[in-house]
């Protein structure tokens, strides 16, 4: 698990492709990895990616077909820059919000403007995940928390203070360019839950019985 704050940006130094795979190589000195073993994951643009090759300033990582097929690694090159945050510890602050690095679509930023020294940002989210984002909501773009502050249709608002900007990708955003997203965790859990759908052929939740068990009134 993650919390969507970035700990460093890394450059995406190496990619080799390998049939529908990809083996990738991070160079990241601005994270510490003092603590990192292999197997470990590490969040790369928001996606959870696990550590195959360890150096000082460098990590590996496979890439499966799948994730390439369902994320912005499809259009990813050598040299660009990707956000990073390591796995989320028990004793670490919660600064974000619940973030489980996986991607559930790709967003593309519909454009960009300067706001003083902020960064108002249009996403267009894929029209299926449009119901899961709401105004003052959370969302994971790229591996950032970030909070939306306006919605219109399946296309979101963003607006960035400087440290932010500093402190991830987000100053390299143009027009057209495609982002990871994930949506709040605690949105899918509440449709399933509300959904009435089973859980197991046993049975599942409806409302009737999250009314009598006091979850909904």
């Amino acid at each position: 698990m993650f919390t969507g704050i970035v700990e460093a940006t890394g450059l995406l130094a190496a990619i080799r492709r390998q049939g529908r795979e990809s083996v990738i190589r991070i160079h990241c000195p601005g994270l510490d990895l003092s603590d990192v073993k292999l197997g470990d994951s590490i969040a790369t643009n928001g996606v959870c990616l696990t550590v195959t090759e360890l150096g000082k300033d460098y990590y590996c990582a496979d890439v499966s077909g799948e994730t390439i097929a369902r994320t912005g690694f499809a259009d990813y090159q050598a040299g660009q820059r990707v956000n990073l945050e390591k796995a989320l510890l028990p004793t670490s602050r919660l600064g974000g919000h619940i973030v489980s690095g996986h991607v559930d679509g790709v967003g593309r930023v519909k454009s960009r403007a300067r706001l003083g020294s902020s960064l108002e940002l249009w996403v267009e989210a894929p029209g299926e995940l449009a119901r899961y984002i709401a105004e003052k909501g959370s969302i994971t773009v790229d591996g950032i928390s970030l909070t939306v502050n306006a919605v219109a249709g399946a296309a979101f608002k963003l607006t960035l203070v400087p440290h932010t900007l500093q402190e991830t990708t987000l100053d390299d955003w143009q027009p057209g360019r495609s982002v990871n997203l994930e949506v709040d965790i605690i949105a899918r859990y509440l449709e399933r839950l509300l959904s009435g759908a089973p859980a197991s052929p046993q049975g599942g939740l409806t409302l009737a019985t999250l009314a009598a068990s006091g979850f909904v009134k």
